[in-house]
């Protein structure tokens, strides 16, 4: 039995972006079982519409784009509804004790606010340019600048203060 084109798109996109759509998720949710089904909904999202890209990158940003708003309007829905609240299971995923550092380092990025969890992931963890986040969150660059200053700034604060100020 021969692949069809479709096959080998859906086998490219899932071998490619599956795990990245995964982390932009759960960084945005905090919360393993939903990420999984925020990533389920992006990739029939992507398989339903099919849409036509310029390039790989293109192809990339769509995919946090769609991914981003999916937990947006997720955590609307728990919001509007507090008895769904989600619950948080950091812990379910950080790796061994050995790796203390980063951990605490992965908690106060998960600890700030929505807006700068976003800019502060794509910036250091998916490699984007500050030019490339504006585009795909739809902000001025200067914007973009300063949520990743503030960020920064909190970042360092609840680091070096033990997080009693989370």
């Amino acid at each position: 039995m021969q692949a069809t084109d479709v096959e080998v798109y859906i086998s490219r996109i899932l071998d490619t972006y599956s795990s990245m759509i995964y982390r932009v998720a759960y960084h945005n949710l905090c919360n393993s079982h939903y990420a999984e089904d925020i990533t389920q909904e992006v990739l029939l999202k992507l398989c339903s519409l099919r849409p036509e890209f310029s390039s790989q990158e293109h192809e990339k940003a769509w995919l946090i784009r769609v991914t981003i708003n999916l937990c947006k309007n997720y955590n609307k829905k728990v919001n509007a509804h507090p008895e769904d609240e989600l619950t948080p299971n950091i812990a379910d995923s950080i790796p061994a004790p050995d790796r203390a550092a980063e951990n605490e380092v992965l908690e106060a990025v998960m600890a700030l606010d929505e807006k700068f969890r976003n800019v502060v992931y794509l910036f250091y963890y998916e490699g984007y340019s500050v030019a490339e986040i504006a585009q795909i969150e739809g902000k001025n660059q200067n914007t973009v600048l300063s949520l990743l200053h503030r960020a920064r700034k909190k970042l360092k604060e609840n680091l070096e203060g033990g997080f009693e100020n989370v």
